[in-house]
């Protein structure tokens, strides 16, 4: 799966001011990612508001990407939740035009069981249509899959083939590196953590800031899959303000305020319960937008 190496962006979802998907924004989304090297795109993850889509949206949206890039990037489909059966009909249902991979994260509120973890990605990989990545963010699940739980699920099933790891976890990062068969690949799922993490085996980003800062974020790795730390750090150390910015009110509200500084997206329109930012914090990203600039 040489089509997830390097820098994967996590798209957002561009919206009008009256709440429906702004399909204009989310091309020239597309384009300036495209534009300005990125490796692939990740089409509704969590930080596409996904869970707030209809089915029917997150059709149209699946469709669109996949028509307006053209073959331009590989695709990878988010598709995951906490009700097994239900994504296990999802993905049997996926039109996988355009779609090198699907992406699903952890179950997330049951907070299941090691072993009802493995069962429930055993479900999900028996029905995918397409090589499945799993996703592990306890911060939004509320349950760790864990280092063992995860080698387990790579060397049982051979369209498990990576996993975007937001643990936060060095120990259990370096315990996948450790134990996982050869080729399943270890990604990160936290931009701060991307350096550090591709020092010990990792090979690259899914990342959230790049969907403002593509370029930065492919360059970065691509400085790290070739040892260049000592060029890789001081970009590293460039985005670690903006960064924390796209987090410090929750994600995506504050990569969609960059995202309209940059004149990339109509508006930073979110759907309840999130809320576009305070003016407080909407201040300090149009001061470090333009100091990055």
């Amino acid at each position: 799966m040489n089509e997830l190496r390097g820098a994967g962006v996590a798209l957002i979802t561009p919206f009008n001011t009256d709440g429906t998907v702004d399909f204009e924004s989310l091309a020239k989304l597309i384009d300036f990612q495209i534009k300005k090297g990125m490796n692939y795109l990740v089409v509704l993850g969590t930080t596409g508001e996904t869970a707030t889509l209809t089915a029917e949206e997150r059709k149209r949206i699946w469709a669109f990407t996949s028509e307006h890039v053209a073959g331009r990037l590989p695709l990878v489909a988010g598709i995951g939740g906490n009700n097994t059966m239900e994504i296990v009909a999802q993905v049997k249902a996926f039109d996988i035009s355009g779609y090198c991979a699907i992406l699903s994260v952890s179950p997330y509120y049951n907070k299941p069981t090691q072993e009802g973890i493995y069962q429930h990605y055993k479900a999900v990989a028996e029905a995918s249509p397409l090589p499945l990545i799993l996703y592990n963010v306890p911060g939004r699940t509320g349950s760790n899959m864990s280092a063992a739980t995860t080698v387990r699920l790579a060397k049982d099933f051979t369209n498990i083939v990576a996993t975007k790891e937001a643990s936060g976890s060095f120990a259990q990062f370096s315990e996948i590196m450790r134990d996982k068969p050869a080729d399943f690949l270890l990604i990160s799922g936290d931009d701060p953590a991307t350096l550090p993490m591709m020092a010990l085996g990792a090979v690259g980003i899914i990342s959230v800031v790049g969907n403002a800062y593509p370029a930065e974020v492919a360059e970065l790795t691509r400085l790290c899959a070739t040892n260049d730390y000592v060029a890789a750090r001081p970009l590293h150390n460039s985005l670690l303000h903006i960064t924390d910015l796209c987090f410090v009110e929750a994600n995506p509200c504050g990569i969609k305020c960059i995202l309209l500084e940059k004149g990339i997206i109509a508006a930073d329109a979110l759907r309840l319960p999130l809320l576009p930012v305070s003016e407080a914090t909407r201040t300090a990203i149009r001061q470090e937008v333009a100091q990055l600039n």
